[in-house]
């Protein structure tokens, strides 16, 4: 699977999740400041990383920032993405069943290297609900746009 990882900054968080989805043999593209002599800030480095997704350069991508809040919001500018904040396994789960969430945003004061591995396996993991409730309310949020 081809992922790309995005962020504002380089964080002991960031690289554990970078490092274990390699160990993992996934294709992983950096955006934005993980990337050596990059200074995107935050909102473009969130866009870029949700582009990625939304232009078929990425299967899935995983985002940072220090709280998360404003990598979520600039991710969910781009048309086609749906990002969501996550803290937990088990709310990265309900993201991908009943959201159909193809961006994983997390935030680096927050999570811990661990919490965030834990995290992005269950997001990777997870399927799409395909559940009539599940699809009915994604088409719903889709028609807001």
């Amino acid at each position: 699977m081809r992922i790309a990882v995005g962020s504002d900054m380089r964080q002991p968080v960031t690289d554990a999740v970078i490092a274990w989805l390699r160990e993992q043999g996934h294709d992983v593209d950096l955006v934005g400041p993980l990337v050596e002599g990059d200074d995107t800030e935050w909102a473009e480095a969130s866009a870029a990383t949700a582009r990625a997704v939304t232009e078929g350069d990425a299967d899935t991508a995983v985002l940072f920032c220090w709280s998360g809040t404003g990598a979520c919001i600039a991710a969910n500018k781009v048309t086609g993405a749906r990002a969501a904040l996550c803290g937990d396994a088990e709310t990265a789960r309900l993201a991908r069943k009943y959201n159909h969430a193809n961006v994983l945003v997390m935030s680096m004061r927050a999570t811990s290297p661990a919490i965030a591995i834990e995290t992005t396996q269950a997001f990777l993991d997870a399927p799409w609900g395909e559940d009539d409730f599940d699809i009915r309310n994604v088409r719903a949020v889709d028609a807001l746009d």
